[in-house]
């Protein structure tokens, strides 16, 4: 039978000397068990809620936590510092949006060389240069869209997209063209450049700033009225980019329109013999602009026009060509000297001059 303090089994085998009595003096008596920092709690301690296993002596840590503390707001401190110096001291800043320009425009009268032909609309189109152009929007195409460097394909659509949608509410947009209207072209426009096409409408001027006409197609109402409301287009777009920021767009597109003097009808006798004349007649506007647009422009459907050239006839070149378009109506000649003919089919350059000619051909045919 074991001794007191022997295991139930007896003394394990392979110990030398088969006792424990060398071991003796490792053996922690009850004394030193009593001392220890670390005691275990008893049964009926360990039952209370959350009660630990063992006491634990207070840490030697516990005495630097002011430091700690000091140093947590020392270090929060400067963060904050740095911060703020980053903010108004950062090398990286935004790039800073350009400036909206104004628009530059010229408007070039284009005279007859004689008598304007007359006739109906469906004839004028046929026997001019005009036969093969599209009909209305269908005519303003838009070429094969491509990302740029920092814009993708769906920027470079959108920024085509409201160059042409200006297009057609400068150029075609009956309200616009006979009834006074300016709002469809106003709300296409960049808002940094709406006083300077308020004052274009409201009192236009040959200044290179100010001509209405840069800005859109229209005729004196108490004067002019289309013949027919089709109008024939053909032109061209194209895109590029104008750095990280902007695109710009180009447009070069020739308008044909049928007109006759307000308040007559195509054919109707005239009032001195009773004989049928014909009162409509081809009038020809070719517009070149030059948009641009930046990430905002294309964000909220608006455009910037930088440059308009427009050359339009048959007009006298006396015409106030930059508040109105003034068509010389079917059997009128000019009135007054006129340069060297202007063709404005030729999508080449366009020729810098304040009046030309309609050169031989552009007109419809006998």
């Amino acid at each position: 039978m074991a001794g007191r303090g022997d295991p139930p089994e007896g003394t394990p085998e392979g110990l030398p000397g088969g006792n424990d009595d060398e071991y003796r003096s490792v053996v922690f008596d009850e004394s030193f068990v009593r001392a220890a920092r670390l005691q275990e709690f008893s049964a009926q301690e360990r039952m209370g809620d959350h009660a630990r296993a063992v006491r634990s002596r207070p840490g030697r840590g516990m005495r630097t936590g002011p430091r700690h503390f000091l140093v947590l707001v020392l270090l929060i401190a400067m963060a904050f510092g740095t911060a703020v110096y980053m903010g108004v001291r950062h090398p990286y800043r935004p790039p800073e949006t350009q400036p909206v320009q104004a628009l530059r425009s010229m408007v070039v009268p284009l005279a007859p060389e004689g008598t304007v032909p007359g006739g109906e609309p469906a004839g004028l189109f046929a026997r001019s240069p005009a036969a093969d152009f599209g009909v209305g929007a269908a005519g303003i195409t838009l070429p094969a869209v491509r990302h740029t460097k920092n814009f993708s394909d769906d920027q470079v659509m959108t920024a085509l997209t409201i160059a042409k949608d200006y297009l057609v509410a400068s150029s075609l947009d009956p309200a616009v063209l006979t009834e006074g209207a300016v709002r469809p072209v106003r709300v296409l426009l960049d808002p940094d450049q709406l006083n300077q096409f308020d004052r274009s409408m409201n009192a236009p001027e040959d200044d290179g700033r100010h001509a209405a006409t840069g800005w859109l197609v229209r005729f004196d109402p108490d004067r002019i009225a289309l013949a027919a409301p089709e109008v024939r287009v053909r032109g061209t777009l194209a895109f590029a980019e104008a750095g990280p920021d902007a695109l710009e767009v180009t447009s070069d597109h020739t308008f044909a329109y049928t007109v006759q003097p307000a308040g007559k009808e195509t054919g109707t006798p005239d009032a001195a013999d009773g004989r049928a004349v014909d009162t409509a007649s081809l009038f020809t506007v070719r517009r070149q602009l030059h948009f641009r647009f930046d990430r905002d422009d294309l964000r909220t459907h608006r455009a910037e026009l930088l440059l308009s050239h427009v050359q339009a006839g048959p007009m006298s070149c006396s015409a106030d060509a930059a508040a109105l378009m003034e068509p010389l109506p079917a059997g009128r000649r000019a009135t007054g000297e006129v340069p060297a003919g202007t063709d404005p089919y030729d999508t080449g350059r366009a020729a810098a001059a304040v009046c030309g000619t309609l050169a031989t051909g552009t007109q419809p045919s006998g």
